[in-house]
């Protein structure tokens, strides 16, 4: 385990609004584990560690509530993004590789990677979809939804958490061309 915590080195980020009442504000570190593993291995037991792994592909679910949250995204057949408190992660690795010890999978603390903006106001979908080619209307994205897409030229991940409300995480070293491109779109909001 590294010394220093890198997740808490992100880029100096600050909260932008526009006129349009959209909000870009960047999220403090989280912990992040990355989780590839096949459904079947998984059986009946959906829930391990209070993460629940049960939603289709592009959804999120959360269990807890505070700073006991827990939450998995679901980004394709066989992967999850796991989300816990920052200072959670070591523990929550060991719990979920003590839980799958017997069953294939791969387990990786992508913590210090990514860096996450929650994008709110009631023109969010807009200034999102500036850069980003997938539908973001409430029916074909709804709340709930999670999907890994892409946004101008960086990939992120991409969460619906209310109807007027995102979270976009990007890597790190793609955060300030996020966070500009977000908030140029969000300028350009009528």
């Amino acid at each position: 385990m590294l010394d220093v915590n890198l997740a808490s080195r992100a880029p100096a980020l600050a909260p932008r609004s526009s006129d349009a009442g959209v909000t870009v504000a960047p999220l403090g570190p989280q912990g992040r584990l990355s989780l590839r593993i096949k459904p079947a291995a998984l059986g009946d037991d959906t829930a391990i560690d209070g993460f629940d792994l049960s939603g289709p592909i592009n959804s999120r679910r959360s269990a807890g509530d505070g700073a006991a949250t827990r939450t998995a995204l679901r980004l394709g057949p066989d992967e999850w993004m796991l989300l816990c408190p920052a200072d959670d992660v070591e523990e929550r690795s060991e719990a979920l590789a003590a839980a799958l010890n017997d069953t294939a999978h791969s387990l990786v603390d992508v913590s210090h990677r990514d860096v996450s903006f929650v994008v709110a106001g009631a023109e969010a979908d807009s200034v999102i979809n500036a850069g980003c080619p997938i539908d973001l209307a409430l029916a074909a994205f709804p709340v709930g939804a999670a999907t890994r897409t892409l946004l101008g030229k960086a990939e992120i991940v991409l969460t619906r958490l209310a109807e007027d409300r995102f979270t976009v995480t990007s890597w790190r070293s793609f955060a300030p061309y996020v966070q500009g491109f977000l908030v140029e779109a969000a300028r350009h909001q009528l």
